[in-house]
């Protein structure tokens, strides 16, 4: 009686490992995405249309179930009344998927996805799967390993839109820069350009001030001639004999006289009276 008692002591803890692993099976996969509801959603609908089915297959050589379709809805499961948006995928005539509890026959293997939105950077996505055989309509619970399966196939389908979404922010901001270096450099060239055509103005202005005084400081000989005197008085010595249209140019202006230089850079004086403006 004693060995009797004994093994029921240790045969009890066993039984309760086997019942604690049968409980695996049918619980539901549901997880906390980090994106937004509308990428997930965008992801979902990408792997409910890929036609397979991760994590099960019919024969050993196989590394998915095949030939798989999305659905609006499936008979398999009890009619979604909560939050969400809901998908389905399935496969008819499947011949014992791996992963579902003590399958031995033909039947049809059905998921669902359900896309919960928690906030504006967080989504809840939970999957079901379920095996049920066409001829006894025993219902087969998955191990998760379908569920697991699809996840990661979805999370992948997440990654590679966020990732597309920061380049695509990356070459939003890099057009952005590149457009203000343009501008920059236009509004440069257009500030140089201002600039020249401003030293240009100043330039012809100081040259037509230039003309203007030199005009106003150029006379030429009146009719008959003069002569260039040493001194600005009347009895000063004679340097030269100038001709009827000589220009010369004013260097000192008196009231009666004109210090003037000649064309070949003599210097001497001549009265007012006998020289006129340039014609």
């Amino acid at each position: 009686m004693l060995a009797v008692f004994w093994l029921v002591l240790a045969v009890a803890p066993l039984c309760g490992r086997e019942h604690k692993k049968r409980e695996e099976y049918g619980v539901s996969f549901s997880t906390e995405i980090a994106a937004p509801e509308s990428e997930v959603l965008q992801a979902v609908e990408a792997v409910v249309d890929d036609g397979i089915i991760q994590g099960s297959f019919e024969y050993n050589k196989d590394k998915y179930i095949e030939r798989a379709t999305a659905a609006p809805s499936s008979p398999l499961f009890a009619q979604w009344k909560d939050p969400g948006t809901v998908f389905y995928k399935t496969r008819a005539k499947v011949l014992a998927p791996a992963h579902f509890k003590e399958t031995g026959d033909e039947g049809t293997l059905a998921v669902r996805y359900v896309v919960q939105s928690r906030d504006p950077g967080k989504t809840i996505l939970r999957i079901d799967a379920v095996f049920v055989e066409d001829f006894r309509r025993t219902v087969h619970p998955s191990d998760g390993s379908v569920e697991g399966a699809e996840y990661k196939d979805i999370q992948d389908h997440v990654d590679a839109l966020e990732l597309q979404k920061s380049q695509a922010q990356q070459g939003e901001k890099h057009r952005q820069e590149e457009l203000a270096r343009q501008a920059l450099e236009h509004k440069s060239e257009e500030n140089e350009a201002v600039a020249l055509a401003a030293a240009q103005t100043s330039v012809q202005g100081l040259e037509k001030h230039v003309q203007d005084l030199r005009r106003q400081a150029e006379r030429v000989i009146k009719a008959p001639g003069a002569q260039l005197k040493s001194a600005p008085f009347h009895t000063a010595s004679n340097l030269k004999s100038l001709e009827t249209g000589t220009e010369v140019v004013i260097v000192i202006a008196t009231p009666y006289w004109y210090g003037v230089e000649t064309e070949d850079g003599q210097h001497g004086w001549i009265h007012r009276e006998q020289l006129e403006l340039l014609p």
